[in-house]
């Protein structure tokens, strides 16, 4: 789908079949899918499978940059957001579940800050939080990439070498750059989701700040925390309880 001058690839349960896979009732709500940095939506295969089976309909971006979607000039996270919004409006839906991972959870956030009447539920999985003062900025921008970033890349390569070749690496710097600097309105607009919130946060090898975490629970209406003993691709890494928590929360 051409959205501005980016072209974003997508994967839909029900044109895959020719049909809707969803079921008669609440069911009949889509579930899209949104990947991390560094990735593609192949990352979600199984729990697709997992919900396709269960009878829902899934929608599965490939977000600028990465996959089989158009690289770009700009790799603002509004830019993330914005195309996840316009894909679900180009298809025509009027509520979705969202389920996004790292990157992809920053992209969902914004979507349900801008769009809460189209959000049904939302699921956030290790989202790197940004930072909310110019002295934590200091402290973050001046560091290496942490431990657990060169892990997750390291065994991001080995277990999907597709997604990481075809991903625009130019847009690393800007990326960890926006999630290192404060960002005043995304936390001013936390009070606007008002969909039912799932947080997932890793344990020792995570990227989310415990600290800050809170503070998003505080700021959403409805948001529950559920923490994980992985590190940061807990879909990937500890796949049935990632199932076992999200999949009857997306119910």
């Amino acid at each position: 789908m051409a959205i501005g001058d980016v072209r974003i690839a997508y994967r839909d349960s029900a044109t895959a079949t020719g049909r809707s896979t969803a079921r008669p009732g609440p069911s009949d709500v889509p579930i899209v899918l949104v990947h991390g940095m560094g990735g593609d939506g192949h990352t979600w295969k199984r729990f697709a499978r997992t919900l396709i089976e269960s009878g829902r309909r899934v929608i599965i971006p490939d977000l600028r940059g990465h996959g089989r979607s158009s690289h770009s000039d700009s790799y603002l996270f509004a830019d993330f957001g914005t195309d996840v919004l316009r894909l679900i409006e180009g298809l025509g839906q009027s509520s979705v579940d969202l389920v996004g991972h790292s990157l992809g959870g920053y992209a969902v956030s914004c979507v349900a800050q801008q769009r809460p009447d189209l959000v049904r539920r939302l699921v956030i999985e290790e989202c790197p939080l940004p930072a909310r003062s110019g002295a934590e900025q200091m402290t973050l921008t001046r560091r290496f990439p942490s431990v657990p970033e060169l892990w997750h890349a390291a065994s991001s390569l080995i277990r999907h070498p597709r997604a990481v070749l075809a991903f625009d690496r130019t847009m690393t710097a800007t990326a960890l750059e926006q999630f290192r600097k404060p960002d005043p309105q995304w936390w001013d607009r936390l009070p606007d989701i008002t969909a039912p919130t799932l947080m997932l946060r890793g344990g020792s090898g995570g990227m989310v700040d415990p600290e800050k975490l809170a503070i998003v629970q505080s700021a959403v209406s409805d948001c529950t925390v559920r923490a994980f003993t992985c590190g940061h691709s807990i879909h990937r890494d500890r796949h049935r309880e990632f199932e076992a928590v999200v999949v009857p929360f997306l119910a």
